[in-house]
């Protein structure tokens, strides 16, 4: 198996033991610390791969994460850009707004039906589905109970 050799600068080195010995990470910048500190050593990838638990293309991807960009880039994730969300804090903030309202006529309290109806006949809101609705407020934490 090949063996790429691994130095690290003392700085380097300093961060990587403070991230060894405290709590305070996730545990995959903690298995990424551990890996480049054992490459820096000189241990074999079998022998990490075999302590740490994980595969061969762990250690080969944080090896070439630290050559390619230093010791950040190495120990944290990429930001993922993911699907942007459709309905912003404002249009959460009316839903809340108008389920914390006094419901329509005829109505003893607000559904989710009754909900989506009417933040669809406000403005800015737009097309809004049922389970969307209902995603929201779960989320905001609010109850549609009686006003």
């Amino acid at each position: 198996m090949r063996q790429t050799e691994l130095h690290l600068t003392d700085e380097d080195r300093a961060l990587i033991e403070s991230y060894r010995a405290k709590g305070l990470h996730h545990a995959r910048e903690v298995n990424r610390a551990h890996v480049l500190s054992a490459l820096d050593r000189g241990i074999p990838e079998t022998q990490i791969m075999a302590v740490l638990g994980v595969g061969r293309t762990v250690v080969w991807r944080t090896r070439g994460a630290y050559l390619e960009g230093g010791v950040e880039f190495a120990l944290h994730d990429v930001a993922r850009s993911g699907k942007p969300r459709r309905y912003d804090t404002d249009v959460e903030a009316q839903l809340s707004a108008l389920a914390c309202s006094t419901p329509p006529p005829g109505a003893q309290r607000w559904t989710i039906a009754l909900l989506e109806q009417a933040a669809q006949a406000q403005a800015g809101v737009g097309p809004i589905s049922r389970e969307t609705v209902r995603r929201l407020l779960k989320k905001t934490a609010s109850s549609r109970g009686a006003s």
